[in-house]
This record gives C-alpha cells, sequence and structure tokens, in this order.
C-alpha cells in the first residue's frame, strides 16, 4: 500500500471538524496518516479494516477512534442494504481542543488513557457503539458550545466504554518511527510562521533536507499536493479567518495573508473555497 499524509486546517469558529459523507465501494490501496486524532463511524457497508499492523474484515456499523499518525485505510466490498448507501460520519480533533488545562483535572484522567490507547486505535461495539452513534447523529446538526459539550459526551462514552479492543501491535505507529513525521512538521512550522513572506522552494527543501526537486517528490507523495498549493490553502485559510473576524476588508485580508495582488488573492479565494471573498463572507452571515 501507499502511504499519503493528509493535513486537515480547522474553520476560524471551530475547534474540530465533524462531517457525513457516502462511502464509495471500492478497495482503497493507501494508508492515510494525519497529526489529528480521528473518530470514524462507519455504517452498512461490508469490507476490510487496516488500522496500523492490523487487518480484519468487517460487516455492518463500527466505531473507531485514532490517534496522530496513525496509518488507516478501509476496504468497501459492498452494503448491506443495497438499497441504502454506506455512510459514515468523520470526526477530527485535537485532545486540547478545549484547552490543555482540562486533561489536567482529576475528573479526566480516563480521557488521558484513552487518548494512550488510541495510538493504537481503538474498536468500539456494544452498547458504546450505540451511544456514540446516537451522540455523533445530533453533533452533526448542532453549534458552537452545543456541539463541544455533545464531544466531551462523546469522549466520556468512550473513556468509560467495557467493549473497547485495541486493534494495532503496541507502539506501531510507521510515520513516527521512520522520523518522516518530524519532517513533514518541521515544513508546516515553518510554513505556518512564514506564509506572510515569500516563501521559496529552495529554503523550505533546505528544512529536510533535501534537493528541490527530491523535496517536491517527496512532498507531493506524502501531502497529495504541491508545496506551492498547500502554501495557497494556509494563506486562503488565514484570510478566511481574517474575514469571518470582521476584523479585516478583503483587501486588507488580501495583504495580511502573502498576498500582494488582490486580483490574484481573488482567484486563489475561489478556487479554495468556491466562492469569491464578498460572496464567502454574505455566506457565512446567512448561515450564522
Amino acid at each position: 500500500m501507499q502511504f499519503i499524509y493528509e493535513n486537515f486546517t480547522f474553520p476560524p469558529d471551530q475547534s474540530f471538524t465533524i462531517r457525513s459523507e457516502f462511502l464509495e465501494i471500492k478497495k482503497y490501496q493507501t494508508f492515510r496518516s494525519h497529526v489529528n486524532f480521528e473518530i470514524a463511524l462507519l455504517e452498512n457497508c461490508t469490507g476490510k479494516r487496516f488500522i496500523g499492523d492490523h487487518i480484519e474484515e468487517f460487516e455492518g456499523t463500527e466505531l473507531v477512534l485514532m490517534a496522530s499518525y496513525l496509518p488507516h485505510c478501509w476496504q468497501y466490498y459492498k452494503t448491506r442494504d443495497a438499497l441504502i448507501p454506506a455512510h459514515a460520519i468523520i470526526v477530527h480533533f485535537f485532545p486540547d481542543f478545549l484547552g490543555q488545562e482540562l486533561l489536567q483535572k482529576p475528573e479526566a484522567r480516563p480521557l488521558g488513557r484513552l487518548f494512550t490507547d488510541a495510538s493504537k486505535g481503538i474498536l468500539f461495539s456494544g452498547e458504546t457503539l450505540v451511544k456514540a452513534k446516537r451522540i455523533l447523529q445530533e453533533m452533526l446538526y448542532e453549534k458552537g458550545i452545543t456541539r463541544s459539550a455533545l464531544m466531551l459526551q462523546l469522549l466520556d462514552v468512550m473513556a468509560r466504554s467495557t467493549s473497547a479492543r485495541i486493534l494495532s501491535s503496541p507502539g506501531f505507529n510507521i510515520i513516527e518511527n521512520s522520523g518522516e513525521a518530524n519532517k513533514i512538521n518541521n515544513v508546516f512550522e515553518h510554513i505556518f510562521k512564514n506564509f506572510r513572506d515569500s516563501i521559496s522552494l529552495e529554503e523550505v527543501a533546505a528544512i529536510i533536507p533535501m534537493s528541490s526537486a527530491a523535496f517536491c517528490r517527496f512532498f507531493k507523495s506524502k501531502t497529495g499536493r504541491t508545496l506551492t498549493d498547500f502554501i495557497k490553502e494556509v494563506r486562503i485559510g488565514h484570510a478566511a479567518k481574517l474575514l469571518l473576524e470582521h476584523t479585516h476588508n478583503v483587501s486588507e485580508a488580501c495583504y495580511n495573508s502573502g498576498y500582494n495582488n488582490i486580483s490574484n488573492f481573488n482567484k486563489h479565494f475561489k478556487e479554495i473555497k468556491g466562492v469569491s471573498p464578498k460572496e464567502f463572507i454574505k455566506r457565512y452571515q446567512v448561515q450564522v
């Protein structure tokens, strides 16, 4: 299998993300890995589950929690009910999404153990699966503090589960053990700190260090995108945050996000967000 490192950015008004999607029935051949923790609820499908060095057939509904950098892949063979599409609810988050102080409280000790075990992947069944599914479905339609409270409730249900099963071997983490996680994270950190300035391929490649050509192949193979596209996503993500905070107008957001050309900024913004900056602001105002 191939390995791809993904990088997710959260909207400026959210400390974690949740999405619902239909699953394509196909045998994926790519292990995916990312710095975020992931909760995956899969429904109405039959296939094979790959979590680290764990491989197992699955059927029906299942719930898995995975920590940072744990490679994972599902292969979907068919739906159990041919009249209903296979479906998933995916949550991406960091353990300290409500602040590091929370994890230091005595009441949060079960969460600490949960997050430690998640480094090997955890499969939940029984009553835990039933409760978690209800909470996840409710989370899809809630916002703000209500959704955050449901997230805490979900993690508490998982932490108290008596039907949890560890999936991968202890210490198994292909990316961390290979040292490639540090390379990618160092590149990400450099870009996040310097995206307002001009960033050259040569200076980023020197972080690894690699030749420019080797770095381009490395970065594309591990993230699924070019360095230019990644920098573009970071800049536009920051611009969107400034616009939603109402602290900058479109022109100010442009020049405070690493662009020196408003036309180029508008073009890239529409590529990433699907709408112009002004339409983006109007759409968000309507939604909230």
